[in-house]
């Protein structure tokens, strides 16, 4: 169980404060099931995430160690462009690892999108539009994390990565 004031990853929403554990104003008199309050860091409002759910993906920020870790080694981490035979198996594919909701596996899909568009950069053709829409889900999440554990700006994290990615 999380407690209040700690920083956590809601699943493709982003890095969220704990700000309350309670029962929301609209959850059934009867249903005794504690909620988080979760306000995310970087857009408004807040969300509420059952206490005891294992349906919804929801873990600690990684630390400033791990972080730091993961940008010291960017070039060890794996990468491959995929090119499935439609648009829909790409989209299912790029969702699928954001699914998994870890930095490695952001990492790796923004340098494989990276890296793909360079090469269509190459024969005069831009990145298409699931990859720069998966590109920017992933960015988003990514460094949203890693500047919560470093304790940076977004822009910051931000250029930081790609100058690690594209050298």
């Amino acid at each position: 169980m999380f407690k209040e004031g700690e920083l956590v990853m809601y699943g493709g929403m982003g890095v969220c404060k704990v700000s309350k554990i309670g029962r929301p104003a609209f959850a059934d008199e009867d249903d005794k099931t504690l909620f988080y309050f979760l306000e995310p860091l970087y857009k408004s409002g807040v969300f509420y995430a059952p206490v005891d759910s294992d349906k919804i993906s929801l873990r600690k920020v990684i630390s400033k160690k791990e972080a730091r870790a993961l940008l010291e080694n960017l070039d060890e981490i794996e990468w491959e462009i995929h090119t499935p035979q439609s648009i829909q198996q790409l989209s299912q594919y790029y969702q699928s690892i954001i699914d998994k909701h870890t930095c490695k596996d952001l990492l790796s899909l923004t340098k494989s999108i990276m890296e793909k568009g360079l090469d269509a950069e190459k024969n005069n053709k831009k990145l298409g539009q699931i990859d720069r829409r998966f590109m920017k889900k992933a960015e988003d999440l990514l460094y949203g994390e890693f500047a919560a554990a470093l304790g940076m700006d977004i822009e910051q994290v931000g250029e930081l990565v790609r100058g690690k990615l594209m050298s």
